[in-house]
């Protein structure tokens, strides 16, 4: 169930502006990720960014599997059987609901996301298990209050009950203009106790320079970013319990309960994947 009427291809009857004139942030992860579902302008901008850092695709990919691990660890060793995914971004398989609901087959997830072209695709985030449910909200992070209150969300969640919040790869996209660890400590806020955060988040600790080139490419083509310190993407998790090993780097949080397989001699360097994550757990 959504909360647009989808037809049978799976695009919201209602016409959508895809904005395909300009690059957008879903569309380049999916270039990362070596997806289908973009345009040339975005694989132009995406061009861009591995100019200057190559490592990006590797990125992209860690942090996909930091999400996988992070909600195996939250459906078994939590007992989390309810998600709200933020920033869900285009589908790509083993989607969070796959891996959840693999593990528990009544988990329910709300996916959110602002691009209308994740709308377009959102049947593939709509084939849950017949015990569990999944369902999708078209809405922005910068408005919590519109997720929160949205009917798909509490027709699908028990917010009385633990839940887990999925920032992966997001809040690098609100700056501190939009006030990010207000938007965190509202949503968390509307969670009760034993409701765990998953957070990950692009950094430029290990090459300043860098990162500063990707972001000036963000910024000129129109999507804002600010990507943060050790010390700031730890903020996010203020009043939280950090499971172990607490802030790391992605591909190091965890690691041997992913999917990607590597020799020690081929293990990307910090700098390669710059990306902090972590996982947190309310009082």
């Amino acid at each position: 169930m959504t909360n647009k009427p989808l037809d049978d291809a799976g695009a919201a009857q209602k016409p959508l502006d895809l904005q395909q004139n300009r690059p957008h942030s879903a569309r380049m992860y999916d270039v990362y990720l070596n997806g289908k579902t973009n345009y040339a302008v975005d694989r132009e901008a995406a061009a861009q960014v591995a100019e200057v850092y190559p490592g990006i695709y590797t990125c992209a990919r860690e942090n996909r599997d930091f999400m996988h691990r992070a909600t195996r660890v939250i459906a078994e060793e939590y007992g989390i059987r309810q998600w709200l995914d933020i920033g869900t971004g285009i589908p790509t398989s083993p989607n969070l609901h796959e891996v959840a609901q693999s593990i528990v087959p009544d988990a329910r997830i709300v996916y959110a996301d602002h691009d209308p072209i994740v709308l377009a695709h959102a049947r593939a985030l709509l084939d849950s298990t017949p015990e569990g449910r999944t369902t999708y909200v078209q809405a922005n992070v910068t408005e919590p209050d519109t997720i929160l209150s949205d009917p798909e969300l509490t027709d699908t969640l028990d917010l009385t009950k633990p839940v887990a919040l999925s920032l992966n790869a997001l809040m690098h996209f609100v700056t501190d203009a939009m006030d990010p660890y207000g938007i965190v400590d509202h949503l968390m806020g509307a969670l009760p106790s034993g409701s765990v955060l998953a957070l990950s988040h692009c950094t430029p600790d290990f090459d300043p320079e860098t990162w500063q080139k990707v972001t000036d490419i963000y910024n000129a083509s129109g999507t804002p970013v600010q990507f943060r310190s050790k010390e700031e993407v730890t903020k996010f998790f203020d009043g939280l319990d950090l499971a172990e090993p607490g802030i790391s780097v992605g591909h190091r949080w965890r690691p041997q309960l992913g999917h990607i397989r590597r020799s020690p001699d081929a293990e990307p360097s910090d700098a390669l994947v710059s990306l902090w994550a972590g996982v947190g757990i309310k009082p």
